[in-house]
């Protein structure tokens, strides 16, 4: 089974749709699409159906990730049982996701950030009202974070695949 990820922030379309076209980018430099599931989702439902903000495409598309065809989507209760990472972007959609969370959820809940320890911030902050380099700001934490999470990953597609030997 591959490994699920899925990315939150508060409108899916800004911060988590970048997060996935990214770490699809780096899933797929890889070569581990067949091992690793990918999805975004928001915690708000104002933009369901919508693609991403129009300034995280173009600045997306700038860095060399293409989230054009993306389309935002609400979290649901069943993606606790769906997906093993759920990484939020900031506090805020940490604690409205630790709300949802089922007392049953195996998975790691977490900041992306705190994967990256080399990160100069906790949250990525929310670029939806700031101008461009606040969307390249994000751009380049999320980077950083979705680097650290492949490495994550690796180790522990390596640690089961040497239990299963």
């Amino acid at each position: 089974m591959p490994v699920r990820v899925l990315f939150v922030c508060l409108g899916n379309i800004c911060r988590s749709p970048t997060a996935e076209g990214i770490f699809r980018s780096r899933v797929e430099s890889a070569q581990l699409e067949d091992s690793i599931y990918i999805d975004s989702a928001g915690t708000g439902d104002w933009h369901i159906g919508k693609a991403p903000d129009p300034r995280a495409t173009k600045h997306g598309l700038e860095a060399g990730y293409d989230i054009s065809q993306l389309r935002a989507r609400l979290v649901r209760p069943d993606d606790f049982g769906e997906f093993d990472y759920i990484l939020a972007m900031d506090r805020q959609n940490l604690s409205d996701l630790e709300e949802m969370r089922p007392a049953d959820f195996t998975g790691r809940l977490l900041l992306l950030l705190d994967l990256d320890v080399s990160a100069a911030a906790e949250d990525v902050p929310d670029p939806y009202s700031l101008d461009a380099s606040g969307f390249k700001r994000a751009i380049s934490l999320i980077e950083g974070g979705c680097d650290a999470l492949l490495l994550d990953i690796q180790h522990h597609l390596l640690k089961e695949k040497s239990a299963n030997q």
